[in-house]
């Protein structure tokens, strides 16, 4: 039970003045009722004879609401009951005596269903009356009234169904596992809905409740008797529930929410459920189940349920196509019942302009839309939800208050609506008379105060849900006409396009025509096309404004002429402005980026986190995000088609950053890097927990992955592929691995190399991971792929040609058994730390350098890898200094750092300080640059031939008005750093 602000309180510690009476007529009336109660009551007696705030509040209470009034006089002991000590402990003992009301008293056998049904209305009974006097009261919150509420709706429901559970067993029809706990492994499910499911009923609300049943629990003694005995059983719930006797009713109760209710019995088999929901479930069974939760039955099995189900509740992927489905009932609603505007007479403050509903819509529906990727967001209750959406950065902790204060506003204003005659409304009354009776109830001293109050609420509710819901759709505006019915352009159509930026109008016309006729798959059903032609005056407005507006369009329609399914995309582009333009800029200038969207639509979800921009993609952050994308994978395989998804989209997510300028060049880097690193790391876990279960463990087999080049240097890009060491060990007295299928060191090793590299770069449905390159390894492609350590070391120290040894400087253990990375990190730091022939070293370098000058010519100015004073002699530089550096005194070798780290620790003492800066600049400005260009493109760049928006994006990234500018810049530092190479490497350091 949970522990409330009211633990320990008495009605006797009300507050004076917190409600008023309704009449002094009315007063006289209610003091005369005490009286005669009284008169059997001592209690109450006392309580009048005197004059105490107590007294004034159950008189005042007694008229506003003659509903209480009624039960006090009806059952003359109540008001006794509630005044005799803490609140809090009463009400457990109700709720206690209802979840035990099934079971026989002492020296009794069995309760029949009569008694059963009078024991839960007099604890229901009573329960209500002691919790109105406290909201009244202000001792408790709406939050404890509904709590308690929810707990008295479980504890009636659980006693019922064990009732019922153990009146079958008794008559034969099953066989119960446990006599004391009828519904434990029984298989019978009672899911509760709505309010209940989160603990929020209201004060004289129904509940709704889902009914399964698994066949497999066995305890029907006849199985296909199954569906017919839980469906007999479930009409008598039904009356248990809310047959109204002269004890009242415990609670009205609707099945209705179950699968297809017109045309499925009262209880359905779990498996049939999972299916209906799995290929005929819609957005508002979905949102329905956000607040889902086991209250009665078979507890286990529903919590189970509930898991199984999840995958339909809350997407894989983000969804926001569900967002129109779900604000079209809302929608309905407001047609339905004439809500349409803000009122306080005769307002529902449930189903009206700025109610109780739009608040729950507007969490659930960012529950639904975000809860597959985020755990965190499927919680049930409506204030839990704007929370958990607070810490999600998907609302702002002002929204998060607002909303919440102004839901239990209404929760409150809801209770009072409701004791007045406990009727099941939300509705305000509509005469002033008894509108006086609601704002009294709520401590208000007029209807005045209390309107502004509640009008102000509402106002800012519907302010806030119609932010994120509601947006007119116009299709002719101020900027004119946009019309692409028919077969003929409209004139005023194509005098719009060549006003928003567009060079050949009929073109565009044409193309857009071609949607609207649905000849592409995205295009084909009527409500793609209806969001659509909602979306098309802002994608018009978008692409007109960006550089050569009709390639850009026209890269679009190629995206879009490749989508399986376009609703999903134009729901998304539609209610996100900052994603339309975004996708605009991809397509005007990123075809490579582009490409990958039409391939694998489900990487443009991430772009709905809020935080995307702000949130570096840093180690951290990946693999949090990372475990928990895979934390639901079983198989191998399953392990490897989630890498790739994952890593698809978080490369996209890095360039997307990188793209809209949220970070540099150098961060980009490093967060491919890291990307890199934790999906080798996670898919070679993979491969040896496979190669375990199909060949055993090695004795003393010991395996890590050495990073070579940009992946050692953490200087990757978008389009990068990943040098590759493996090495390994084992204990040599062994001679085969230890499983079924015993394989010797040498095939063991290789095939864990073998299915690491397949496990990385085959080609799937999912597409590659990464291209692996091992041709650095000892050897290269002559030598075998996997490399044992001692081999690794002798190879280094007697054989490797000074090359080797300067693409072992930027060599970086990344994953693997934590004492061979130690063994191999003293290695390499050995090699690296001896003392050369400087003059031997610089001759090598140079020499090398020369032939890839002759065998690899660069395309133009802008391969800054080849060009003469390009990366290739930055990396030199720095590759030459860690080689000659124990021999001339510079700083011992680091591992682990990038090409201008590298210089900045070893040239920056050796160079010119000029000469310095130039290389310094060179490296910023040729990363930022090959950052840009690698994302966008395949292939090299150039200006005359690439996208224009590319060409904007990289004067961007030059910091440089246009690109002749830029390439001034380009040949001025490229001189220089071949200057600063050439002196460095000729002279020795």
């Amino acid at each position: 039970m949970q522990k409330t602000n009211a633990e320990g309180k008495w009605l006797g510690d009300v507050q004076p003045d917190v409600i008023r009476p309704y009449t002094q007529a009315e007063l006289k009336s209610v003091l005369s009722t005490l009286k005669d109660i009284g008169r059997s009551e001592p209690a109450v007696a006392d309580l009048l004879a005197g004059e105490s705030t107590l007294k004034t509040f159950i008189a005042n209470a007694f008229t506003l609401s003659p509903y209480l009034r009624d039960m006090a006089t009806a059952d003359e002991g109540l008001l006794t009951l509630a005044i005799s000590g803490p609140v809090e402990p009463l009400l457990a003992t109700l709720v206690e005596e209802a979840r035990n009301s099934w079971k026989p008293l002492e020296d009794a056998g069995t309760p029949v269903e009569n008694e059963v049904m009078s024991r839960l209305r007099i604890a229901k009974r009573r329960l209500s009356f002691i919790a109105a006097l406290a909201d009244l009261a202000r001792i408790f919150t709406a939050r404890d009234t509904t709590r308690w509420l929810s707990d008295m709706a479980d504890a009636s429901l659980s006693a019922a169904i064990d009732h019922l559970l153990l009146a079958a067993h008794e008559g034969g029809k099953l066989v119960l596992r446990d006599v004391a706990a009828p519904s434990e492994g029984s298989g019978l499910i009672v899911l509760g809905m709505g309010k209940l499911g989160a603990h929020e009923l209201n004060y004289s609300s129904d509940i709704d409740a889902v009914v399964f049943f698994e066949p497999s629990a066995g305890i029907m003694k006849d199985p296909l008797d199954a569906t017919e005995n839980f469906g007999r059983m479930m009409r008598r719930l039904v009356r248990i529930m809310q047959e109204r006797t002269a004890d009242g009713y415990v609670f009205r109760t609707d099945l209705r929410l179950r699968p297809d209710p017109g045309s499925t019995p009262l209880a359905i088999p779990v498996e049939a459920a999972l299916t209906y929901y799995e290929g005929r479930g819609q957005n508002w069974e979905r949102a329905a189940y956000i607040k889902a939760r086991p209250v009665a039955g078979d507890l286990k099995a529903g919590a189970n349920f509930l898991r199984e189900l999840t995958p339909f509740i809350f997407r894989k992927y983000l969804d926001y196509a569900a967002i129109a489905d779900i604000h079209s009932i809302k929608r309905q609603i407001h047609a339905h019942k004439g809500h349409g505007a803000i009122a306080v007479k005769g307002h529902n403050v449930k189903l009206g302009r700025g109610g109780i509903r739009e608040i729950e819509f507007f969490a659930q529906t960012q529950q639904l839309i975000a809860g597959g990727r985020m755990p965190a967001l499927r919680v049930h209750s409506t204030g839990q939800a704007l929370a958990a959406l607070t810490e999600a950065k998907w609302i702002d902790p002002e929204t998060r208050d607002s909303l919440t204060d102004a839901y239990w506003f209404l929760r409150e204003v809801e209770h009072r609506i409701q004791m007045v005659r406990d009727e099941q409304t939300h509705t305000l009354p509509d005469s002033e008379s008894e509108l006086k009776r609601i704002a009294f109830m709520l401590g208000f001293a007029d209807t005045k105060a209390f309107a502004e109050k509640l009008e102000g609420v509402l106002r800012l509710v519907e302010r806030k849900y119609s932010a994120l819901f509601e947006q007119e759709v116009k299709l002719s505006g101020d900027g004119g006409n946009l019309v692409f019915t028919g077969q003929k352009d409209d004139p005023d159509t194509l005098k719009t396009l060549a006003s928003l930026g567009f060079q050949r109008p009929e073109d565009i016309s044409r193309v857009i025509r071609t949607w609207h006729n649905g000849r592409y798959r995205a295009t084909q059903s009527v409500e793609a096309r209806e969001r659509l032609t909602e979306l098309t005056p802002d994608l018009l407005k978008a692409f007109g404004e960006s550089t050569r507006a009709d390639e850009a369009l026209l890269r679009f329609d190629n995206f879009l002429s490749g989508l399986p399914a376009g609703i999903q995309l134009f729901s998304l582009l539609g209610n996100n402005p900052a994603l339309l333009s975004l996708l605009v800029t991809i397509m005007s200038s990123a075809p490579r980026l582009a490409e990958i969207i039409a391939a694998r639509p489900h990487v443009f979800d991430g772009m709905l986190d809020p935080a995307l921009m702000s949130d570096i993609p840093t180690r951290d952050y990946l693999a949090a995000r990372m475990d928990n994308f895979l934390s639901s994978a079983v198989h191998y395989e399953d392990v490897l088609d989630r890498l790739r998804i994952f890593a698809a989209e978080q490369r996209f997510l890095i360039g997307v950053r990188l793209l809209t300028d949220a970070i540099h060049g150098d961060i980009a880097a490093r967060a491919f890097t890291h990307l890199a690193d934790l999906v080798i790391e996670a898919a070679l876990k993979a491969v040896l927990a496979e190669m375990e279960t199909a060949h055993g463990q090695y004795p003393g087999g010991r395996v890590a992955v050495m990073g070579m080049g940009k992946l050692g240097s953490f200087e990757l890009t978008a389009g990068s592929d990943v040098d590759l060491i493996l090495l390994y060990d084992y204990d040599d007295s062994a001679h085969e691995s230890t499983g079924a299928k015993p394989l010797d060191a040498v095939r063991y090793f290789t095939r864990v190399t073998q299915r690491l590299i397949s496990a990385l770069s085959a080609p799937t449905a999912e597409g590659v991971l990464y291209e692996v390159d091992m041709r650095l390894r000892p050897s290269g492609n002559k030598g075998p792929v996997a490399t044992r350590i001692a081999a690794f070391e002798k190879y280094q120290r007697t054989e490797a040609w000074t090359w080797e040894h300067m693409a072992l400087s930027r060599a970086r253990l990344i994953c693997g058994d934590a004492s061979l990375i130690e063994d191999a990190g003293k290695i390499v730091a050995s090699i690296l730390s001896e003392k050369r022939d400087v003059s031997k070293v610089s001759a090598d370098v140079l020499e090398m350098r020369s032939l890839i000058e002759q065998e690899k010519p660069p395309e133009n100015i802008w391969d800054f890898k080849l060009i003469p004073g390009g990366l290739i002699d930055l990396e030199f530089i720095a590759q030459f200094l860690a080689l000659v550096g124990p021999a001339k005194g510079l700083p011992a070798h680091k591992p682990g750092l990038s090409t201008r780290e590298a210089l900045q620790a070893m040239a920056a003492g050796t160079m010119d300080p000029m000469a310095f800066d130039d290389c310094m600049k060179a490296m910023a400005l040729y990363t930022e640059i090959s950052q840009i260009v690698r994302l966008c493109i395949d292939g090299g760049f150039n200006p005359k031939e690439a996208p224009a928006g590319l060409v904007d994006l990289v004067c961007r990234a030059g910091d440089c008005p246009n690109i002749q500018t830029l390439e001034g810049e380009v040949k001025r530092l490229s001189k220089a750093v071949r200057k600063a190479y050439q002196s460095t490497v000729k002279n020795g350091g």
